[in-house]
């Protein structure tokens, strides 16, 4: 399944929307820092492989949740739901977490999502 060419990318909408306080005062305070890491996600998501955006963006999903980063997940659901990513498959990429990460991460990611 090809990646839509059109769709602006989650990664450039961050530039004008930070979901959270602390990224923001991260951007003013290491500018070149934080344009290198903007460009790599952009690399990664855009050019380096054939996973369209929402297989990314669920990828990071369980990534974020199984490793109990919240503000990570926070960001993640909200970009995923941007990309067009449902409730119902975010929801599928969570319960993933139950047999690898454990049921209490999945309660905890879970929690995170229900709270969005």
């Amino acid at each position: 399944m090809a990646r839509e060419k059109n769709r602006v990318c989650p990664l450039i909408l961050a530039r004008f929307l930070d979901l959270h306080k602390i990224f923001t005062k991260f951007k003013k305070e290491f500018p070149k820092v934080h344009s290198d890491y903007e460009a790599l996600g952009k690399e990664i998501h855009e050019k380096s492989g054939p996973l369209t955006e929402k297989t990314c963006w669920l990828l990071k999903i369980a990534i974020s949740g199984a490793s109990r980063h919240e503000l990570a997940l926070e960001t993640h659901i909200m970009k995923a739901k941007e990309a067009g990513v449902t409730d119902e498959e975010i929801k599928h990429a969570l319960l993933l977490l139950i047999q690898t990460a454990g049921f209490p991460t999945f309660m905890e990611a879970y929690s995170v999502f229900n709270r969005l």
